[in-house]
């Protein structure tokens, strides 16, 4: 399945749509446990560490991606968590920190086992957003939904 991503020139806004062959609460939990989360976040050559991920409303997350070029270190709030059909939270990539966007990504059942998954994220600015797509957020993404399907299927 392929991942769409969308950023309209002038507006400092990304949103993703992908379809993944799970019920929405497979996809939920993808999203809310370490163990799974650690599986398919990211881009498949980067090793990840968890240090704090605590997904419920109030709850906060830190991780690294590592890999020969260095360390990518991220960080979070999620500020509203619904079960099995959506999670709004903040993400910061703490090499260029205050660009934070807020990403509010819905989980949609579409019958005969599916979900539609939707993120729109909010950059501070027109510029924050470029940076981020400039700096393989696209690669990023793709790769990890890429993944998600994979595990999804061996969870299945």
């Amino acid at each position: 399945m392929s991942t769409t991503i969308t950023a309209q020139p002038g507006t400092p806004f990304i949103e993703v749509t992908r379809e993944f062959a799970a019920p929405p609460a497979a996809v939920f939990r993808a999203h809310r446990e370490p163990d799974l989360v650690k599986q398919w976040l990211g881009p498949a050559d980067l090793e990840m560490e968890i240090f704090e991920y605590d997904v419920r409303s109030g709850g906060s997350y830190r991780y690294a991606h590592r890999a020969e070029r260095g360390e990518f270190f991220f960080r979070g709030v999620f500020h509203s968590v619904e079960n099995d059909t959506r999670i709004v939270q903040t993400f910061e990539f703490e090499g260029l920190p205050g660009e934070v966007s807020l990403d509010t990504t819905t989980f949609t059942g579409l019958g005969d086992g599916r979900t539609r998954m939707q993120t729109r994220s909010v950059f501070p600015s027109v510029e924050a957003r470029d940076t981020a797509l400039a700096n393989n957020m696209s690669r990023g993404i793709t790769e990890s939904y890429e993944r998600l399907d994979t595990l999804l299927e061996k969870e299945s």
